[in-house]
């Protein structure tokens, strides 16, 4: 539209213009009341195209914001209603209607409801302007301690409402969570993540069912190592039907890098019951709606329908579920064996793959309710070096925006093939024993050998290289004559790929290096991974104090490209091991065998060391008290001095302390006052670090276990 306005000739515009702002004060006449805000929003919009048209005033357009303000700067719908005006002010201009806003709140005797909206409207302003980054870190937190005593002060208004009703001024706590989290990022200092927790959980007490407040702390929970916690959380947000397509990005992605293989299964099957279930129903709805002649509601179910068919999360959870059923088996090869020849050995994700590039993907998820820090799934700012205002503006996130949707292409193109090399690899891996056949008196088809190799090539691609090139760096990192900073983003994506590249030469022997047939290969899966895995168990401290830690990618780690390389070495053991169903066919490839065999019992080695040491720092991390580490996260908040976290979290400690309570509250309010514990908070932090921590144990000693028995068999 505004392109359309910029191409009108002056004569033009000031007719239309005229026109327009005519019937506008034909529309102010008729409205009896302010309930009805489009005549004043559409006066400000007249006021913009002048502006655009370079025939505005700029103050103008400040003194139409403020007057809209006046009228509806109470509602929480009016920061939305005017971000599109206030982005096209400059930054002097900006400041001057902040400056105004905060005059009305000041000089307007309104009832307090209103005079509560009216600064959390002012609060909201100053965000769009984008003033809140540029603050220095002490008014930061003077604004973070505002937000919080405006919360409690105005608690009374609230005291009458049904527990079902949004009370007033919850955007205060998700605002100082907010600021609370942008100086941890700044400063890094634990103790205002505590504090961003805190006043949530504390919101929460005193009102059970604020979504906002679940979202923010499922992603801090996240962050902080504290994933069932977070999937607590997000379970009380009672996601079900389409829901499950737009909200569920929230939890899905981390789940699926965790050791909560029972839950990340449950949600996958919900959601793809849901999925298919609503194909069903919307078959049924269509035909019908065809039957009745109502043609528009036919062309709107299938267009929904197609919409959600293409959905990039319909895809990947079609994806990702036979791999973590795989994930599961892996230690044992007949029941990994099991699961693949259920998914026909792969070959139907692979036609999944196919499909994508003759069809659009949609992006259904509901992005904007994600907290600024991670404005996609595979973004998190907290993860990186303090960028300063750099981060919050609408073309960063619209950029960020359109680089995670072209990632999850690929990522889908990734995960869609790994079934079918899993397969290929342990097909390579147990044909790569000289002599043997099956015991029906099949032999390998070299087709399969050829099909791994070119499955090889286009996962190099993805990754951004050629086959040759991909195997070159696989081998100049390993030997330390390339940084290992090339796989840092891809780093699980390369570990796959080093180790099926393993299975495939078992069998081609097309990559010779150093002359060594069997060595060079297997000597490079083992010297990466457990150089990869004990960088991330020696670069982790403890839970508690190092939220962001790497332990998603520890445990993907260990239960993916480790778990792979377990299955092959289990196939080449089971082809060494004399059994009924191999049978020998002779030859004279014995000493090809005997070097394969010690090249299996070094990879066992190499393997159970690696697991042992994750275990080991495990167990570490669980033998010290809850106690000790509750303490330690309470210590965080007790920070003298006038810089530092704890000045909002004892703005709350003072509103609760049993003596202060003010009964006027209402009973309600006051019994929650009285139930809020943070010592409580901190247990269960540490009891959802210590769950996930066992769980991933528990995957460990499996692989241990599995890999000892394989070694006590050679």
């Amino acid at each position: 539209m505004d392109s359309q306005v910029s191409h009108l000739t002056d004569e033009a515009f000031g007719s239309r213009l005229s026109n327009a702002s005519s019937l506008v004060r034909k529309l102010l006449t008729e409205a009896s009341n302010d309930t009805v805000r489009c005549p004043y929003l559409a006066n400000i919009e007249i006021e913009r195209k002048k502006l655009l048209h370079g025939k505005g005033d700029a103050d103008k357009l400040v003194e139409a914001l403020v007057q809209y303000f006046f009228r509806y700067g109470h509602l929480a719908c009016f920061a939305s209603d005017v971000e599109i005006f206030v982005h096209i002010l400059d930054l002097d201009k900006k400041i001057q209607l902040l400056d105004k806003l905060k005059e009305c709140c000041e000089s307007i005797p309104t009832n307090p409801r209103k005079t509560l909206g009216q600064h959390i409207t002012v609060f909201k302003i100053q965000n769009i302007v984008g003033s809140m980054v540029t603050l220095s870190i002490n008014e930061l937190e003077t604004r973070a301690v505002k937000m919080t005593q405006m919360y409690c002060e105005n608690l009374p208004l609230s005291k009458e409402l049904d527990a079902q009703e949004s009370m007033y001024g919850e955007d205060l706590l998700s605002m100082a969570c907010n600021l609370l989290v942008q100086l941890f990022w700044r400063t890094r200092h634990i103790g205002y993540l505590v504090e961003s927790v805190m006043i949530l959980e504390f919101g929460l007490t005193v009102r059970r069912h604020v979504s906002q407040y679940k979202i923010l702390l499922l992603h801090l929970y996240s962050h902080w190592n504290s994933l069932p916690l977070a999937y607590e959380w997000y379970k009380s947000l009672d996601v079900k039907n389409i829901l499950l397509e737009t909200v569920s990005h929230h939890i899905l992605p981390q789940m699926l890098a965790s050791p909560l293989w029972p839950d990340s299964t449950d949600i996958l099957r919900d959601y793809l019951r849901f999925m298919d279930d609503h194909f069903r129903e919307s078959a049924d709805l269509t035909f019908l709606a065809y039957r009745h002649r109502s043609y528009s509601k036919v062309i709107e179910f299938v267009q929904f329908k197609e919409r959600l068919q293409q959905s990039n999360q319909y895809l990947m959870a079609k994806i990702e579920i036979p791999i973590l059923q795989l994930k599961q088996k892996a230690n044992n090869i007949e029941e990994g064996e099991g699961i693949l020849e259920s998914l026909k050995q792969g070959v139907q994700f692979l036609e999944l793959t196919d499909e994508i590039g003759t069809k659009s993907l949609t992006f259904n998820e509901e992005l904007q309710l994600r907290p600024w820090w991670t404005p996609t799934y595979d973004k998190n700012y907290l993860l990186e070096p303090f960028e300063g205002v750099a981060y919050c503006t609408g073309q960063t996130l619209d950029d960020q925006i359109k680089q995670s949707q072209a990632k999850v292409v690929k990522t889908i193109e990734k995960r869609s093939l790994l079934p079918r090399l899993v397969f290929l690899s342990i097909q390579c891996a147990s044909s790569s024993v000289k002599g043997n056949v099956e015991a029906s008196g099949s032999v390998f088809d070299p087709k399969l050998s050829s099909e791994l190799r070119l499955l090889l090539e286009r996962y190099a691609n993805i990754l951004g290289f050629s086959f040759q090139d991909a195997v070159g760096m696989a081998f100049d990192i390993s030997s330390g004559l390339k940084d290992a900073e090339a796989w840092s983003c891809n780093l699980i994506d390369w570990m796959n790929f080093v180790v099926f590249l393993n299975a495939w030469n078992l069998y081609s022997h097309e990559v010779d290096r150093d002359s060594n047939k069997h060595g060079s290969t297997w000597l490079l899966v083992n010297l990466i991974l457990k150089k990869y895995i004990l960088d991330k168990v020696r670069s982790m401290g403890a839970l508690e104090s190092s939220p962001g830690c790497d332990l998603p990618h520890l445990v993907l780690l260990v239960t993916e490209p480790l778990a792979w390389h377990i299955m092959v070495i289990q196939c080449c053991a089971r082809s060494l091991l004399p059994s009924g169903k191999r049978k020998k066919k002779g030859g004279p490839s014995e000493q090809c065998n005997i070097e394969l065999c010690q090249e299996v019992q070094d990879s066992i080695r190499c393997v159970c060391e690696t697991i042992e040491l994750v275990r080991d720092w495990l167990n570490q991390q669980m033998s010290k008290s809850d106690n000790d580490k509750s303490e330690s996260i309470l210590s965080s908040l007790k920070i003298d001095g006038e810089l530092g976290p704890g000045k909002v979290y004892r703005v709350i400690e003072t509103l609760t302390s049993s003596s202060t309570i003010d009964r006027g509250l209402g009973d309600v309010i006051t019994r929650a006052l009285q139930s809020w514990s943070p010592a409580d908070i901190c247990r269960k932090i540490i009891t959802s670090q210590r769950t996930a921590l066992s769980n991933f144990l528990r995957i460990c000693d499996s692989k241990i276990k599995s890999v000892k028995e394989l070694k006590a068999q050679l």
